[in-house]
């Protein structure tokens, strides 16, 4: 069977039962005492595991196999939670993103990892000593640990002793070669069970019929034969690579030792009704929905935004020809490709939840190694954005989160003598309105010092002292959002280098959104995101300068009015109109794209204003006419055509024509 068929498959459900497990033990630091997250745990640690041997990665189903060990003395109350054990949970986990991530790229999944395997196994039974042999360039722990019983296990136990039985437990090592282990470790159990009686098997049997274990198993053997006869006996059975037989002497020694695992009587006893109504609730659901390549969903929409482009043309010629059947077609076509589009777009639509659920990890650590106290509350992850800008806002949310961790929120000592809770919170929403999605990154902390901000941006010369006096409070946080502006007295790893939230404004505005900033001294602080709802298909307006077509997006455009060049007035050198009792700037866009003037006798003498906004501020186009309202296809201008000021792209029209798509956002500093 060629596993490559499955590697993706194998990758994609990792990162589902990773994302779910780190999302689980964060709730676990918080329900210390909750058995149900950790049996929600152990089940994703123990498919992983079991996913990752049949694939072959036997480091990773190692791995994976001690901490689930350490996890199902957890649930069974044979260990209590600590920070200590939680630390190395989660840095286990780490490493298994690591494997994962180096399988994905087409490494071979292996890592050092001597040291948390170690740890792993201190946690297990502080008192064995343990030998660390190096295996394939990775680390494994030879733990000799002894099976635990139960009180009828002990029991029976005892009544064999009496009868001149002696109790064995026998590791049996497959070769690696090894085909089909599950097979081989039958025969093994024949052969054990002519020699006596197997009480108890580490992976249970189960697992080991569906070959959920590595290269190794642990059985323990009640009989009367001698042992070296029992291990001559089992090293007879063909591709074994090593028997390990060892007498147990002291049960009541042992029985006071940690389990091992026995998976099959916690499951079979305590949680029957719930296993099987999870597995008819997967059955359902693996039913109504299957994965589907992110490259196809791309092709499905460069060739809808082709037939978009056609539909134009076909509703051109149909207005031109007056014929009743084809405008009748026409609409009706239209119709279909709406229902089609809005269908396309819906299939591509992700909620952010795919990006938020790597923050509360984050933020858990990056809160550790500051030593604060902090809150991460999530709202709204349900809301759903196109893949296309999902895959963009990670970073500039990241950069958000840490500087609210590092600058918004106060030490502990600080938050209590401003009589403050000592625990900081951070609020992570998202919700929609119209057609945009908006993200806010809200933290309860000290604010934003206006005076300190104002004085940094004059000192590194972002605004002059005259500039300085008209800046409204919002003007003057956004001024954070500078190339190089920091105002951190000291360079750290997470924050402090005048890098970031520059970043954060640049990425979130070549994604078509705007970041606007709001700040209560003493309360915190509040970064308001608005991005589109699709970056592929937009509404916008057609408008006309001499003989040049341009797209304004509608999302930016606040109002479209005229004027005549009577109400046009100049104020420093600027040209402005009065507008709703408002003073707005004019930008005529002839000027600014060098449109060659085209002399006609029926030119209109009023202007046509097109008011655009970002964030608080307005600024109005000035432009010759308006063609419209159209939804246009937003194609880039390719790799020869690069940072094309104000410009976010092209657009083909119905008639064939090439229109430039404004980017209104870079007229307004």
């Amino acid at each position: 069977m060629d596993l490559n068929n499955y590697l993706e498959m194998f990758i994609e459900e990792s990162k589902d039962h990773l994302q779910a497990i780190n999302d689980e033990l964060l709730k676990l630091e918080t329900e210390p005492e909750n058995i149900a997250i950790i049996n929600e745990i152990f089940r994703s640690a123990h498919t992983l595991k079991g996913m990752a041997g049949t694939m072959g990665f036997e480091d990773l189903a190692s791995l994976t196999h001690e901490m689930e060990t350490v996890l199902d003395l957890l649930r069974n109350s044979q260990l209590n939670i600590s920070p200590e054990i939680m630390d190395v949970i989660f840095k286990c986990v780490d490493f298994i993103e690591k494997m994962v991530y180096s399988i994905e790229q087409g490494g071979d999944g292996k890592e050092n990892v001597t040291d948390i395997l170690f740890q792993l196994a201190k946690i297990q039974n502080p008192s064995v000593s343990y030998d660390i042999d190096l295996v394939d360039a990775s680390s494994e722990v030879a733990v000799t640990a002894e099976l635990v019983l139960d009180e009828f296990q002990n029991s029976l136990i005892n009544e064999a002793r009496l009868m001149g039985n002696t109790v064995y437990q026998i590791t049996v090592t497959l070769d690696e070669r090894c085909v089909m282990k599950s097979v081989r470790a039958y025969m093994v159990f024949q052969v054990a069970e002519e020699l006596g009686e197997i009480i108890k098997t580490d992976p249970p049997v189960e697992e080991i019929e569906e070959e959920n274990f590595v290269n190794s198993f642990t059985l323990m053997l009640l009989s009367q034969r001698d042992m070296k006869e029992i291990q001559k006996q089992l090293a007879n059975v063909s591709e074994i690579k090593e028997v390990t037989v060892t007498e147990r002497i002291n049960q009541e020694l042992v029985a006071e030792k940690p389990a091992i695992r026995d998976v099959s009587e916690t499951v079979q006893t305590n949680q029957p009704q719930i296993n099987e109504n999870a597995s008819e609730s997967k059955k359902k659901q693996r039913s109504k929905s299957i994965r589907v390549d992110i490259e196809k969903l791309d092709h499905l929409m460069n060739l809808f935004s082709e037939l978009i482009i056609d539909r134009g043309r076909l509703e051109q010629i149909s207005r031109k020809s007056g014929l009743s059947e084809l405008t009748e077609t026409v609409e009706h076509m239209t119709r279909i490709s709406t229902d089609l589009q809005d269908l396309i777009l819906n299939m591509r639509m992700v909620p952010v939840e795919q990006v938020f659920n790597r923050f509360p990890r984050m933020v858990r650590d990056l809160a550790k190694e500051l030593n604060k106290k902090v809150q991460l509350v999530v709202e709204g992850e349900e809301t759903e954005l196109d893949r296309t800008v999902i895959d963009e806002i990670g970073d500039p949310l990241v950069h958000l989160l840490r500087n609210a961790l590092d600058h918004g929120l106060e030490s502990t000592e600080e938050r209590l003598a401003s009589k403050k809770p000592e625990e900081g919170k951070i609020f992570l929403k998202a919700y929609h309105g119209g057609n945009h999605v908006f993200i806010e990154v809200v933290d309860d902390g000290k604010g934003i010092n206006r005076e300190k901000v104002l004085n940094k941006a004059i000192e590194r010369g972002v605004v002059t002292v005259e500039e300085a006096k008209s800046l409204t409070d919002q003007q003057i946080y956004a001024l954070i959002l500078s190339s190089g502006f920091s105002t951190a007295e000291r360079i750290s790893d997470i924050s402090g280098r005048g890098v970031g939230l520059d970043v954060v404004k640049t990425k979130i505005e070549s994604l078509g959104g705007v970041i606007s900033i709001d700040s209560t001294p003493g309360q915190g602080s509040i970064f308001h995101i608005q991005l589109p709802l699709t970056l592929s298909i937009i509404n916008s307006m057609l408008v006309k300068v001499e003989e040049e077509t341009y797209a304004i997006p509608f999302s930016s455009i606040v109002e479209i009015t005229m004027i005549t060049p009577e109400q046009v007035s100049t104020l420093h050198g600027q040209k402005v109109i009065q507008f709703r009792e408002q003073v707005v700037p004019l930008i005529y866009i002839n000027e600014v794209f060098n449109v060659p003037a085209v002399e006609s006798e029926f030119k209109e003498q009023e202007l046509y204003i097109v008011v655009v906004r970002k964030g608080n501020k307005t600024v109005g186009l000035v432009v010759d006419s308006v063609l419209g309202q159209q939804e246009v296809v937003l194609k880039s201008l390719g790799g020869f055509l690069p940072n094309q000021f104000a410009i976010s792209g092209a657009t083909i029209l119905g008639n064939g024509e090439v229109a430039l798509i404004i980017d209104s956002n870079q007229f307004i500093n």
